[in-house]
Order: structure tokens, then C-alpha cells, then sequence
């Protein structure tokens, strides 16, 4: 689960440094962020030192080809519709589920570990936006922490309840997708601040 979602979000955070005419070297950056970042400050705040991306070669690899993807196959990958929304989805629905399971094997307790999730889950975007000084996809569009918070909570609801984690961890990764890519399709937004 953990290699499928650094290969998805590298692919976004390559993507949209080849949009942004980043050299290869960018592209790499990119990608390396978009996918790690969350997870290593998940394991920091959890006391997983080294973080699981030091510790295992296979993370950086998959980052690291994700990125080679984007820069070479982008043509192909913005083919697709709405390419880095539908990959950041993806992404950010098994990064939410991951995370969060991470942090309830480390003993946190059930909101800490929804925290942890949504922090896993959006970190890597958070620092990729403002690389390319953008204003970070969590902080203002449709519906995207609240994805990872619904993909989180069904992880501590099925926790809760003795569920199998496999399935619970697919229901939870599906449902904070469709939440996002629905809100992303009919416009819906969290609220703002009345008048604002």
C-alpha cells in the first residue's frame, strides 16, 4: 500500500514540475517530496527512527521512478482527465488509511492517529505547492483534508469495532477518493468564513 501511493503522489508532484518547466532535477524533487514527505513526518512525530524511507531503499526507489515516469510518459499522463487530481485522490486515500494504521500499531490513540493520517496523507502535497509557491491544495480546494479524515476514521472505526484491517483499510482509501474526486466534480467546498 505504502509503494503504491509514493509511486501515485511522485507522479503528481513529477507532474506538475514538468508543467511548471522544472529540469529533471526539479522533476526528482518533486516527486521525492510529493511522496516522502508526509511519511517521514509521520514516523518523526511517532519516534519511527529512521524513518521507514531511510530504512527502506524501496521507497526511494519507487519515488525516484515515479519521477522518471512523469518526466518521460508526461505527454501520456496528461492525456488522462484532470490527471493530478485523480492521481492526488488516489494518493490521498491510501496515505490517509496508511498513515493512520501507522500511528494505531505505535499505540496512539484514535485521534492522534486521524491526525497523523491526514498528515500522511497531505504533507507531501503541502510541501510540493510550495515549492512551485503555490498556495497548498489543503488550504483551499473543494474537499481534501476532509478526504483524508473520512479515510482516516473509518480506520479507527474498524478498529474500534475488530474489523480485519485489509478491508477496512480498501473501504477507507475508496471512500476518501470518491470524496474528493465527487467534490471535485460537483464543486463543493468546505465552508469559509462568512463574509469572507
Amino acid at each position: 500500500m505504502d509503494l503504491t501511493g509514493i509511486f501515485i503522489f511522485g507522479l503528481t508532484g513529477g507532474t506538475l514540475a514538468v508543467r511548471h518547466r522544472l529540469d529533471i532535477f526539479g522533476v526528482m524533487v518533486l516527486a521525492l517530496v510529493t511522496a516522502l514527505a508526509g511519511g517521514v513526518l509521520r514516523d518523526l512525530l511517532i519516534g519511527a527512527i529512521p524513518p521507514a524511507t531511510m530504512q527502506d531503499e524501496r521507497y526511494l526507489i519507487t519515488a525516484l521512478a515515479s519521477g522518471l515516469f512523469a518526466f518521460f510518459f508526461h505527454p501520456f499522463i496528461n492525456r488522462l482527465v484532470k490527471p493530478v487530481m485523480v492521481l492526488d485522490a488516489a494518493g490521498l486515500g491510501i496515505f490517509a488509511v496508511a498513515g493512520c494504521g501507522k500511528a494505531l500499531a505505535y499505540g496512539l490513540g484514535p485521534l492522534p492517529a486521524v491526525l497523523l493520517g491526514v498528515l500522511t496523507a497531505c504533507g507531501g502535497g503541502l510541501v510540493r505547492d510550495v515549492l512551485v509557491a503555490e498556495v497548498p491544495r489543503v488550504l483551499r480546494e473543494e474537499i481534501y483534508a476532509v478526504a483524508a479524515l473520512l479515510g482516516a476514521a473509518i480506520v479507527i472505526a474498524g478498529a474500534m469495532l475488530d474489523l480485519p484491517k485489509a478491508p477496512v483499510a480498501i473501504v477507507g482509501a475508496a471512500a476518501a477518493f470518491l470524496l474528493r474526486v465527487v467534490s471535485v466534480l460537483r464543486g463543493w467546498s468546505a465552508p469559509r468564513a462568512p463574509g469572507s
